[in-house]
């Protein structure tokens, strides 16, 4: 399975990015796309998940109201729209796909679950 993330880039504070997840390879319809994010010096954190199959949604507390997730199934693609960014909100973004997800909170923010990777995409937000 490989995962290709793109559409990071820079924006000034309040405004929008849409973050998109191609996944190819071995397919499933049973996984959790994840969106992951790490800033400089700081822990690799969850963002936002979705369950492939049914579509339920998972956010993080930081993002709730500002960030939606969706997945396009004919096209393998995930995405993340990104609206009202905040400085905060600059990392390094990444996708992941967990093959057995659970409904644990426990289980689809730990990053270590995951088993396949996008390789990241930049995000910077300008005060």
């Amino acid at each position: 399975v490989q995962l290709q993330a793109s559409g990071g880039g820079l924006v000034q504070a309040g405004g929008s990015l849409r973050l998109s997840c191609a996944a190819s390879g071995r397919t499933f319809s049973t996984y959790r796309m994840g969106w992951f994010r790490q800033a400089p010096g700081k822990e690799r954190e969850f963002v936002s998940g979705i369950r492939w199959s049914s579509g339920v949604t998972q956010y993080a507390d930081s993002v709730k109201g500002r960030f939606t997730v969706s997945r396009d199934k004919d096209k393998n693609t995930g995405y993340l729209q990104m609206n009202s960014l905040k400085p905060e909100d600059t990392a390094v973004y990444y996708c992941a796909l967990d093959e057995n997800p659970t409904w644990y909170i426990s289980d689809y923010v730990n990053w270590k679950r995951y088993e396949y990777w996008g390789q990241g995409t930049q995000v910077t937000v300008s005060s």
